[in-house]
């Protein structure tokens, strides 16, 4: 099996529904979003690249003749550059990923695009053909946006009731208030601007320009749907979304509906000499796991274990773990089957209830998102030119850590404790720290995959943040992959 590296990952901002991006087309989106991933790669050449995969979820309207080839046409990839669809609901761009990356460990490739692409705000209405021809009566038209359409009607009903009501079966599951759910969802909004407000996101987001009808074109540079100014109280005011009656799910702690396309850079290690660039992180291991439709947030417990056991690591061994934030009561519900697991690595920069989730993006999007900060985070270990060693701390006790207000008293009560471990060794550029990012709110799998940083050179560890040149290859880089373990 070959070692996979992420070499880069980019994606457009996350449009609300019927915003910014309401006028771009999804295939469009997604060809932006290849585009700007390999301007960011002037010395490949794409002829080079053997696949390009995409998620996407709804595929009922513009994007749908296999929306993976169209955004590698036009993006201006060579026609001899195939492309692929997969679809595994919101867990698609990360499917993705996933397929990708086994391609190359298996030899099949050695340079793969993954990614995924929606627009929520674009999908169309869907009109069914009637069995019968000329019919007299009224037929019904269908939304395309969200959730279950045209059911067949040998389902068993229970799999198939709202999205939102899976996400009240699991809060009823393990007793999750909703007071709970919204100190989770205020959160993740109060995350999601500090990243914006420091920026974090701005060495993954590929601004796009969106025409005007007179003027100059406006670009579109930052999420759409983070609310630096939530509050519990505002909350608290508005009403349940699916139950009238003791209902917990609302607006406010569930994810919004949106646009977006994210697209990664996969290689082997023949792959990486033809870049001329230094990965951000290797992907370790994938799981995939099923459960009970209607309790489909849960999916990603198994799922987990599924990946951390195929890595040889355990949740001590994270340093990050990015979940899917389709509802708050579904992650909260993970957490609580993971009783061993440290919440306060959980999304350290927000997650889809303030970034937003646009179904098919999402996946590619978590996967993206946790190489950069893995990148980042090992800048932060890294010694100065002169230095001759470098140390890593972790936190004394779980008392040092002040516990999330969304937390119950029962999951609280068998959180993990650390102890203090630092260790010193020869001057290495990099910690190998197995991370679990996921998206898998299917309403059947879920799908993580284990990736840790790159033992190579990174632009976090190459000068300041923003003024790093994709052109720059450190010449202290190491001639070959290879990561330390602490």
């Amino acid at each position: 099996m070959k070692d996979v590296y992420i070499v880069d990952a980019v994606r457009t901002p996350i449009g609300r529904y019927n915003g910014s991006l309401a006028a771009v087309r999804p295939d469009d989106l997604a060809a932006h979003a290849v585009r700007e991933l390999l301007a960011r790669t002037p010395d490949l050449d794409p002829s080079r690249i053997e696949d390009v995969y995409f998620g996407n979820a709804n595929g009922a309207g513009e994007e749908n003749r296999n929306v993976g080839r169209m955004a590698a046409l036009l993006a201006g990839l060579p026609t001899s550059v195939p492309g692929v669809t997969v679809n595994r609901l919101c867990a698609s761009g990360l499917e993705a990923v996933i397929q990708a990356a086994r391609a190359i460990a298996l030899g099949d490739a050695s340079i793969a695009l993954a990614g995924g692409v929606e627009s929520m705000t674009r999908a169309p209405y869907v009109l069914p053909k009637s069995d019968k021809p000329f019919p007299a009566g009224h037929t019904e038209l269908y939304s395309t946006t969200l959730g279950w359409r045209m059911v067949n009607p040998r389902m068993d009903p229970q799999w198939t009731v709202p999205l939102g009501e899976s996400a009240e079966l699991i809060a009823d599951k393990h007793k999750i208030t909703r007071a709970q759910q919204d100190a989770f969802a205020l959160t993740s909004h109060r995350k999601a601007a500090a990243a914006q407000a420091a920026g974090l996101f701005d060495g993954e987001i590929a601004p796009v320009s969106l025409p005007q009808r007179k003027g100059d074109p406006v670009v579109f540079g930052a999420d759409e749907c983070v609310r630096a100014d939530a509050s519990l109280e505002a909350m608290a005011r508005l009403k349940p979304s699916f139950r009238k009656e003791n209902g917990t799910v609302t607006a406010g702690n569930a994810s919004p509906l949106n646009d977006g396309a994210a697209a990664l850079l996969l290689v082997d290690g023949e792959g990486l000499k033809a870049t001329g660039r230094e990965p951000l992180a290797r992907i370790r291991a994938t799981g995939v796991s099923a459960i009970d439709p209607h309790y489909f947030g849960l999916a990603p417990v198994a799922a987990v274990h599924r990946a951390l056991a195929k890595a040889g690591k355990g949740f001590a061994d994270l340093s990050t773990l990015e979940l899917n934030e389709a509802f708050a009561a579904q992650v909260l519900g993970c957490v609580a089957e993971w009783p061993e697991f440290d919440p306060q690595i959980l999304n350290p920069q927000g997650g889809a209830i303030a970034l937003g989730h646009p179904l098919g993006a999402s996946g590619a999007r978590l996967a993206g998102t946790v190489a950069h900060q893995l990148a980042r985070k090992d800048r932060e270990l890294v010694s100065p030119p002169s230095a001759s060693a470098w140390a890593r701390a972790s936190p004394s006790s779980s008392n040092d850590r002040k516990t999330p207000p969304w937390l119950s008293p029962s999951r609280t009560s068998t959180s993990r404790s650390t102890t203090s471990r630092t260790r010193t060794t020869k001057r290495s550029p990099r910690a190998d720290r197995s991370v679990t990012t996921r998206r898998a709110t299917t309403p059947r799998t879920a799908a993580p995959c284990c990736v840790t940083p790159s033992s190579r050179w990174s632009p976090y560890t190459a000068g300041t943040r923003r003024r790093w040149s994709w052109r720059v290859r450190s010449s202290a880089s190491p001639t070959s992959p290879r990561s330390t373990t602490t």
